[in-house]
């Protein structure tokens, strides 16, 4: 379309959105990660270091805890879509600042947290606000700036905040000794209060301030049938309804889901697992550290092979990833098994969040972004709430781990195979 005096790379082909300016890519870049990475307090791995508090202090089972984590996980997933149509709505920007007002009220209501209805409803904020909602935007931030170069800006994003996350725990730790386990939250709330909110309104001036716009990333060949550019054909982007309907959609749903579902299994009950396998508490929880390096080293490979080459099999590569890491969960042992196995599960994680993210604006456009990636949010948010479960009954079962994981193992078979078929009835962009 017609463009200004000066030449924009990341131009719409589609209806110009309202802007303040040009969003600096690198700036958004490094905004977002940041972004992303304060979600910890939310994430599995954040309210890990709280789960002995919970069962001390609130004379609650581990069991308990676990279901509370599962229902809260679960009724916030369910929101997601909403969230997602007022992102397209509002634009990232307007949306941060209410999502980061948001997440620091439900954090500071986990200091207050008395019993166990009171914690599922705590539970449901912070998962809600911070495992999803946070999530999504800081994400289609970094979709909605790129476009040209996605795929690289993606796994950038998806290592560093993952590197960022890691050290979460952490911090939460260091504040818990400091202040205790209450105080530790209104902490954490202060913290993403005076930094999400304000890079929101600051830093992401710049960004559309309506709808999502549909950028243009370079048009490939697919031997899908479709392409992955943004030559645009005659309806446009993909809203929510259409996406649903093409095998696409679910393809990156049941990647996600599983990713979700069995990555949060085997992180929620790692101390335990490596436990059995040999390892000390502290050696296993130190197998965080070679996760983050997988994931860091795949985000990027994945990054820059999305946005240079064939992107059919990517999808399926990060399930075998995941099979690979089941097999290796298995017969994990003390040595360089525990080193190899927290790598590869930590590659799957890096490869998943960087092929989703990526695919799914270059499958479907930009314009209804929120609403789309709030469904697949909602499918692998609620993924991650049955893994652990499911982990634990299957463990009981047989009495053992490995037999369980090598059952579970099953599901991202099924996964990549059906990721295998090409979708020849989605329309180009």
């Amino acid at each position: 379309m017609g463009g200004g005096s000066v030449a924009d790379p990341l131009a719409a082909d589609s209806p110009r959105p309202r802007l303040r300016g040009r969003a600096n890519p690198v700036l958004v870049l490094v905004l977002a990660t940041l972004t992303a990475g304060l979600t910890g307090p939310g994430q599995t791995i954040g309210v890990s270091v709280f789960i002995d508090h919970f069962v001390d202090d609130l004379s609650l089972s581990r069991s308990q805890v676990s279901g509370a984590y599962m229902v809260g996980t679960l009724v916030g997933a369910t929101m997601l879509p909403k969230v997602g149509r007022l992102v397209d709505r509002r634009g990232v920007r307007l949306a941060q600042i209410a999502i980061g007002l948001a997440f620091s009220l439900a954090l500071v209501n986990m200091s207050l947290v008395n019993g166990l209805v009171w914690l599922a409803v705590g539970f449901t904020g912070i998962r809600l606000m911070g495992q999803g909602s946070l999530s999504m935007v800081s994400t289609m931030t970094v979709s909605i700036r790129f476009a040209r170069r996605r795929g690289t800006a993606l796994g950038i994003f998806a290592t560093v905040s993952a590197g960022l996350m890691a050290l979460v725990p952490v911090a939460l730790n260091a504040a818990i000794g400091g202040v205790g386990w209450r105080w530790a939250w209104v902490v954490a709330a202060a913290v993403v209060a005076t930094t999400v909110v304000p890079i929101a309104f600051f830093g992401l001036r710049s960004m559309p301030v309506s709808s999502a716009p549909t950028l243009a990333p370079p048009v490939r060949a697919d031997p899908s049938g479709s392409a992955d550019g943004n030559e645009a054909s005659a309806g446009g982007d993909y809203d929510r309804s259409e996406a649903m309907r093409t095998r696409s959609f679910w393809i990156l749903a049941a990647v996600s889901s599983t990713a979700g579902m069995l990555s949060t299994a085997l992180n929620f009950h790692q101390i335990d697992l490596l436990g059995d396998a040999g390892l000390s508490d502290a050696a296993a929880a130190a197998m965080f550290i070679p996760q983050v390096i997988g994931s860091s080293v795949m985000g990027l490979l994945m990054g820059y092979m999305l946005d240079r080459f064939d992107s059919r099999f990517m999808p399926a590569a990060s399930m075998l990833l995941l099979f690979v890491a089941h097999m290796l969960a298995a017969v994990v042992e003390p040595g360089a098994t525990v080193f190899v196995y927290a790598v590869v599960l930590g590659a799957q994680g890096g490869a998943v969040r960087t092929v989703a993210s990526t695919l799914l604006p270059n499958w479907f456009g930009t314009r209804h972004l929120g609403a789309i990636q709030g469904s697949l949010t909602l499918f692998g948010v609620g993924a991650s709430a049955l893994g652990p479960v499911a982990l634990a009954v299957l463990q009981e079962v047989f009495g053992s781990y490995p037999p369980a994981i090598i059952v579970l193992s099953t599901i991202p078979v099924a996964a990549m195979v059906f990721s295998l078929f090409p979708d020849r009835n989605r329309r180009p962009l």
